[in-house]
């Protein structure tokens, strides 16, 4: 039985699906997904002369690519996506995952950093898009300070980290090993607006205001299940249409809490499409966010 919550804050269950990225290029970015990131094809639709393909390991969905390709290429400095951020299950995983990438001559490295709360690498994939791959340290060794968690970027050494769990057994296993979207991590064009938004709208809760040019929020008290900043993108008006990021998913447990997110739009007068099983609504800067029932089938997916 499912715990009755604030309706001003997502239910602490919520958690992040399949970002969708507008590619120009369908079947080199598929590739590169599936042998950079050992991810699989899951389902594919074709209509009105776009092709979706969702890709994702075992029967997660990681990503949706929609084939757009006569629009622009990826602006850095427009708001949008800073990276998709997947969360591998241990340490031999995200190794394993990280080679992987490594080895692909169409990986573009952006660095690793030991945040405290976790482990990170980065990549910039073939159109630009941000890539971050990770794993969690346990959440009793985080550090909280009141509603406060904290975050830092201090250096990993890629090379120490493979040669201490890198192992032959989890590299074979390709898309067979667990992962999920945990976080996006986003570029707006000013942190108040955003907070205004992402937290008393949407309602995740801040969970990191002192980093530098960004705000964490997250729901049931994870570090971050969304992040904004204006590190690229400080000023930047609403977003033209181009390739990268096409919608940003959120998953909630229950219908009320899609009637709870509608109330707070409502009364902010933002507005949204909702059909009782999902919520569609665009942030200040035009960047698509669904909020969805976590039965949401990949058909369903592919037609969003």
């Amino acid at each position: 039985m499912i715990a009755e919550t604030d309706d001003r804050v997502l239910h602490p269950d919520s958690s992040m699906g399949a970002v969708t990225l507008r590619v120009g290029d369908l079947e080199g970015m598929s590739d590169y997904y599936a042998r950079a990131f050992a991810m699989e094809p899951l389902e594919e639709r074709a209509s009105a002369g776009e092709t979706r393909r969702v890709l994702g390991r075992g029967r997660t969905p990681l990503v949706r690519l929609v084939h757009t390709p006569d629009l622009p290429g990826v602006d850095p400095h427009q708001a949008g996506l800073f990276h998709t951020a997947f969360l591998l299950e241990d340490q031999a995983s995200l190794a394993a995952t990280v080679y992987r990438a490594a080895q692909d001559p169409r990986s573009r490295f952006a660095g690793a950093s030991d945040h405290l709360v976790s482990e990170a690498f980065y990549f910039t994939d073939p159109e630009g898009n941000g890539v971050e791959l990770y794993v969690d340290r346990p959440r009793e060794q985080w550090i909280r300070r009141g509603t406060q968690i904290e975050i830092t970027t201090d250096y990993l050494d890629p090379n120490a980290f493979l040669q201490r769990h890198l192992t032959e057994e989890r590299t074979d296993a390709g898309p067979a090993l667990a992962g999920r979207v945990g976080h996006v991590h986003l570029q707006v064009g000013d942190l108040a607006t955003a907070r205004a938004f992402y937290v008393e709208a949407l309602g995740f809760e801040a969970t990191q205001t002192g980093y530098p040019g960004a705000i964490f929020a997250s729901a049931g008290g994870y570090h971050h299940h969304i992040a904004m900043n204006v590190w690229n993108s400080r000023g930047a008006g609403p977003r033209a249409a181009s390739l990268g990021l096409g919608d940003v998913a959120v998953t909630v447990p229950t219908v009320s809490e899609l009637e709870s997110l509608e109330a707070r739009l409502r009364a902010r007068s933002i507005a949204f499409r909702g059909d009782g099983r999902s919520v569609a609504v665009s942030d200040p800067w035009g960047t698509a966010v669904t909020v969805s029932l976590p039965d949401l089938t990949t058909e369903e997916m592919l037609a969003r």
